[in-house]
């Protein structure tokens, strides 16, 4: 195998497939990057066995072949050659040339019949929706997930492709976020996928802003096409809680926020949080929200916020970073807060469809 290619090219594909590359694998052979050059191109793929990651970038192929080599090694020895035009050669025993300029490597490699099968697109049919949309909702409902491997099936973002719309939520049990939007796909081709939190990271890395993303679905694994990238990931098996009935039917209070100054004034007063005290109070009055924190060892903060409210005086607990999150990744100018009392879940809406629920904290 022999072949030229550009630094740039090369390391923007190497960067794009190295994450998922597994720092503690036992298989030598999943700490390396396959790379198959062919006819014009360069395709460079990794694998976990659970997330296969795939790049194919042009390259002045001058001798078709494959070989495996270390993923990050090669990343960092890429990144340190000067710009210009790489030139990798790579011998019968898998040792691998690379020269840029003055500079000259060699790298050890592995065979790539060692390397695990790719996995291929299944199904009859595929899901066809914007990039920019698809990452859109990850970001809006990713960091709701649960990281406790006791809760399994809550260790991703479910995907529900119901009634001409695509339903994305995710939930830790302690609140639960959920984004909307319209998709076209044939009524056979209702379903719904537990898309793991690896693999959705590295979509809302590498998803652009522009372009089409092709979803084919089987019922084990996804398998994302867009752009210069295929993104293959087994699914979440299970079965995710019906979360509509988290959902509370009605609130009695009402309240629009601007979305901006309540993170700001969150983000103060979560300054004097503690891991075992982070109950923030928010307390309604009319026309005025006041934002308290008390912490034993370490002091107290308050902020107030002028707002147009004429219900119920009200005082309810929320955990500050579960609030800030969805206010960090929205991008409207306001939000709205629907809430009973200090004891129901709280509610923030968007007009996306977006909906947030989040369990209050109990006060001493």
């Amino acid at each position: 195998m022999k072949l030229e290619i550009t630094k740039t090219v090369l390391l923007n594909a190497l960067q794009k497939v190295q994450n998922i590359v597994s720092l503690r694998s036992t298989l030598p052979i999943l700490s390396n990057v396959l790379l198959q050059a062919d006819k014009k191109n360069l395709t460079l793929t990794t694998t976990d066995l659970e997330v296969t990651m795939r790049c194919t970038v042009e390259a002045n192929v001058l001798k078709a072949g494959a070989t495996t080599l270390p993923a990050r090694r090669l990343a960092s020895i890429i990144r340190e050659l000067p710009e210009g035009l790489v030139e990798i050669e790579v011998d019968d025993k898998d040792v691998a040339s690379v020269t840029c300029g003055s500079s000259f490597f060699k790298i050890i490699g592995l065979s790539e019949d060692e390397f695990p099968p790719i996995p291929k697109a299944e199904g009859k049919f595929a899901y066809t929706m914007d990039q920019s949309a698809f990452a859109e909702m990850l970001r809006k409902t990713a960091y709701a997930a649960s990281a406790d491997e006791t809760r399994y099936v809550l260790n991703g973002v479910l995907l529900s492709f119901k009634n001409g719309k695509l339903t994305m939520v995710a939930t830790d049990g302690r609140r639960l976020a959920l984004v909307e939007q319209e998709v076209e796909f044939p009524a056979e081709a209702q379903a719904d996928y537990i898309l793991p939190t690896k693999p959705v990271n590295e979509l809302m890395h590498v998803l652009r802003d522009e372009g089409t993303l092709k979803i084919h679905a089987s019922d084990s694994q996804l398998l994302l096409e867009f752009d210069d990238i295929v993104l293959a990931t087994k699914l979440i098996d299970g079965t995710y809680p019906n979360y509509r009935q988290v959902i509370p039917a009605q609130s009695e209070e009402r309240v629009a926020i601007e979305r901006e100054s309540l993170l700001t004034a969150l983000r103060r007063v979560s300054l004097v949080t503690t891991d075992k005290s982070n109950a923030t109070k928010l307390t309604f009055t009319k026309n005025k929200l006041s934002i308290t924190m008390t912490t034993p060892d370490v002091g107290e903060a308050r902020e107030t916020l002028p707002i147009k409210y004429a219900g119920k005086d009200l005082s309810v607990a929320f955990n500050p970073e579960y609030m800030m999150d969805p206010l960090k990744n929205l991008t409207n100018d306001e939000v709205v807060l629907e809430l009973t009392d200090e004891l129901s879940p709280g509610v923030m809406k968007a007009d996306i469809p977006f909906l947030y629920v989040l369990m209050p904290m109990r006060v001493g």
